[in-house]
């Protein structure tokens, strides 16, 4: 299978890559993969680390998802919902508003995160031009955010590496302090920091409010900027505030829905119901691309009126509501009620804890963090003086290459270790997979050799 590797370094452009490295550097072609596990074309077998980036839900080969689909392939693989309707999509959109917070009842489909935000983005934009205060045009967002990587998802981005390049594409957002910053994560009582965070958010609303559309928030967990977590009540203190000076509240709900939090959805743990709530990733169950987001009443029926009024939403995609992606969706949501997934995560969330508990332990480790089964390892030159490594020395690749040598495929987020296995992962295989990622922490820190195939700037 050389022929395929050298076939893909000529021909393909891979995300987030600096290709002058891929291509220099001997890469791993997956051929396969059955349950929690990828194999190679040289038939090696790596635990799936991070749900083929955070994703697979169930695993791969799901029985009951391949069989759902196969279904739907002898009915129809896609018809557009321009003018059209079709099964699967409609009985997706009724299951969603089932299993979202009460009072989103709508739901418009897309491709994926990018898209579900930037739906969200314009859908909030036009809804204030139909209710008469065209002034209020402008988006809050939190520093260290990242939604997507489309011209507006990346305006109200807040990760420089990621989006300073493209400054001069973008719209500029109000961006707020998270309450995930460094500053918080130094305090000797980070709730009360993160309440530092909240009084900035009024302040910004009593005084901008009449400009403001909506704010932009991941709920919990801000994924991409390293697993960065908020504190208790922040969500809810934020959705209090929105309700008060009448903003509407995006919730980008991509990386922490389905279940990843040890709820189905983020929202559930501080009992928000949002304006908008934005799906992506598991939704699918990792098999396929589709996004949703979903609304209100209040904000559909702006939106209703005569053709000549023009006040449709005039935004759509070639393969929204794919009957094909809605039909792995229902299966996804079915294998949830039926084998019980978020009932069953307690004790997988412990036995995470525990092993990490252990690794806080290590040398070399900064900040652990976990929510459900989120985590991030932060590495540190120096714990104690809080003394980071070298950008250059990537020491977070090197991690997660040697634990691909041990069987683990992980990525990195700078010299944070991200460790986001599929739901279906059982108690033991969990513990294994902390096992290596604690080896190869050990390792390649203590070991004093850092090198790596990988990219330090790899999502």
């Amino acid at each position: 299978m050389q022929d395929i590797e050298a076939k893909d370094k000529q021909y393909v452009w891979h995300p987030f890559t600096q290709m002058q490295e891929w291509e220099a550097k001997p890469q791993k072609t997956i051929a396969a993969a059955n349950g929690i596990k990828l194999i190679d074309t040289e038939g090696n077998e790596f635990y799936d680390g991070v749900s083929s980036l955070w994703v697979n839900i169930h695993g791969h080969r799901k029985a009951a998802i391949d069989e759902a689909i196969i279904e739907q392939l002898g009915k129809v693989a896609h018809t557009t919902m321009l003018g059209l309707a079709n099964i699967p999509a409609t009985e997706l959109a009724e299951q969603l508003v089932e299993i979202t917070p009460a009072g989103l009842n709508k739901v418009f489909y897309s491709d994926d995160g990018s898209t579900a935000v930037e739906v969200a983005l314009k859908m909030a934009f036009q809804y204030w031009q139909h209710k008469g205060k065209p002034g209020k045009q402008k988006f809050i967002s939190l520093e260290q955010a990242y939604h997507g990587d489309t011209v507006g998802t990346v305006s109200v981005g807040g990760i420089d590496l990621f989006h300073r390049i493209f400054k001069p594409l973008l719209f500029t957002p109000v961006q707020i302090p998270a309450p995930s910053c460094y500053h918080c994560r130094l305090a000797s009582d980070p709730a009360s920091c993160g309440m530092l965070c909240v009084n900035k958010l009024e302040q910004v609303l009593a005084a901008h409010h009449e400009e403001i559309a909506g704010l932009v928030i991941e709920p919990l967990v801000q994924a991409a900027a390293g697993m960065l977590m908020s504190p208790p009540g922040y969500l809810a203190k934020v959705r209090e505030l929105t309700r008060k000076y009448d903003v509407l509240m995006l919730v980008d709900e991509v990386a922490t829905g389905f279940g990843r939090t040890g709820e189905m959805f983020a929202c559930e743990h501080e009992n928000v119901t949002p304006d908008m709530m934005m799906l992506s990733k598991g939704i699918t169950g990792g098999y396929l691309a589709l996004a949703a987001t979903l609304t209100t009443d209040e904000i559909y029926q702006a939106f209703l009126g005569g053709y000549a009024e023009k006040k449709t939403l005039y935004h759509g995609h070639s393969y929204t509501g794919n009957p094909l992606a809605c039909a792995a969706a229902l299966a996804n949501l079915k294998i949830f009620r039926e084998e019980q997934v978020i009932a069953g995560l307690a004790p997988k969330i412990a036995v995470v804890a525990q092993k990490l508990a252990e690794i806080r332990e290590l040398t070399h480790v900064g900040e652990v963090r976990q929510r459900g089964l989120i985590i991030g390892i932060e590495l540190m030159l120096d714990r104690i003086k809080k003394i980071p490594y070298p950008w250059e020395q990537a020491a977070g690749a090197g991690v997660c290459l040697q634990a691909r040598k041990l069987g683990l495929i992980i990525r990195p987020i700078g010299d944070v270790v991200v460790f986001m296995p599929p739901l279906a992962s059982t108690v033991g295989e969990l513990g294994e997979m902390m096992d290596i990622i604690a080896r190869a922490i050990k390792e390649i820190t203590e070991g004093g050799h850092v090198d790596n195939d990988l990219q330090p700037t790899d999502l």
